[in-house]
């Protein structure tokens, strides 16, 4: 089978301080993408909410909220020089941020923009985590739940640079149910940007399972799903407070064949051939020829455990 090279980046962005404005961010974000663009690149991937503090941990009004770090349009006068400058390389990206919509209505969103800087796809943020209630007793707080809705556009795939590519936000990417709608649209790369503290304030998780779980669930879906995945965090100490790094890009075989190295401002790049996904779609998981849809009806029948179904065999 011939190769389909597609130049992969993913752009992993150090700690963004509570008084970093977007002009800076959007800077830093630049600097990667040129990068990016000089080591042949089509397409880069930013973290999710990349052009502010991960807001989340703070309790505020949603109207504090929505006038610090949201965005109301996009691009915006602080991000049209990302467009500008995307369209100059030739080179597309993903982006994560804020949005509040014509609507009013408040989602964590990210964004696909092709070489000529045109927006061509939008996901918003299914599996929100956290909470919505005042835990003025944690550490730090998590309130995705307070701040955003639940995404109301479902998982899509694009068909744009040569690919066919599904976006999913930090939390998306450890439902296996995300993956495999996007897999059914035959997705070949799927973006994901993220913020994910190292610290679980629910329990006390041991950091060290908190980067196994997150490269076990990039890794683990790459290979059942037959595709590329490009996984770009914010990490370092914003504010005191530990986002973990772990950007990565894995491959279709499930093998990481790109990670970051620290937690500062780093891109990670491969020559992603689209065909080994073709390979494992047909070989390893054929699902036109495998997947038995009738026996999986539980899973859309019901949100949490349940009793069991098994009954005593007739003999």
């Amino acid at each position: 089978m011939s190769k389909r090279p597609f130049g992969l980046a993913v752009a992993q962005l150090g700690p963004i301080q509570p008084q970093d404005t977007r002009q800076q961010a959007v800077a830093r974000l630049l600097e990667m993408m040129k990068e990016a663009a000089g080591r042949g690149a089509k397409m880069v991937v930013f973290p999710e909410l990349a052009l502010t503090t991960f807001f989340p941990r703070y309790w505020m009004s949603e109207e504090e909220a929505i006038e610090r770090y949201f965005e109301k349009t996009m691009p915006s006068a602080d991000t049209q020089i990302l467009f500008d400058t995307a369209k100059k390389l030739s080179i597309g990206f993903y982006l994560g941020y804020a949005e509040v919509s014509k609507e009013g209505k408040r989602f964590n969103t990210s964004i696909l923009v092709n070489q000529q800087a045109e927006i061509v796809g939008r996901y918003r943020k299914i599996h929100l985590p956290g909470h919505s209630d005042n835990k003025s007793h944690a550490p730090f707080q998590h309130l995705e739940k307070k701040y955003f809705e639940v995404g109301n556009e479902g998982f899509n795939v694009w068909e744009t640079m040569d690919s066919r590519i599904g976006m999913l936000l930090c939390n998306d990417r450890r439902w296996g149910e995300a993956w495999r709608v996007l897999a059914l649209q035959n997705a070949e790369i799927v973006a994901v940007g993220y913020n994910t503290p190292s610290q679980n304030i629910h329990w006390n998780e041991p950091p060290h399972l908190r980067m196994f779980h997150h490269l076990l669930s990039l890794q683990a879906a790459a290979y059942q799903n037959c595709v590329w995945v490009a996984a770009a965090g914010k990490a370092g100490k914003e504010d005191g407070f530990h986002l973990f790094a772990g950007s990565a890009i894995v491959a279709p075989t499930g093998e990481i064949v790109a990670q970051a190295q620290g937690e500062d401002d780093e891109v990670i790049f491969c020559q992603a051939d689209l065909a080994l996904g073709d390979t494992f779609k047909q070989h390893i998981f054929n699902f036109a020829a495998h997947r038995r849809p009738e026996h999986y009806t539980l899973i859309t029948e019901r949100v949490g455990p349940g009793s069991a179904l098994g009954k005593p065999p007739l003999l």
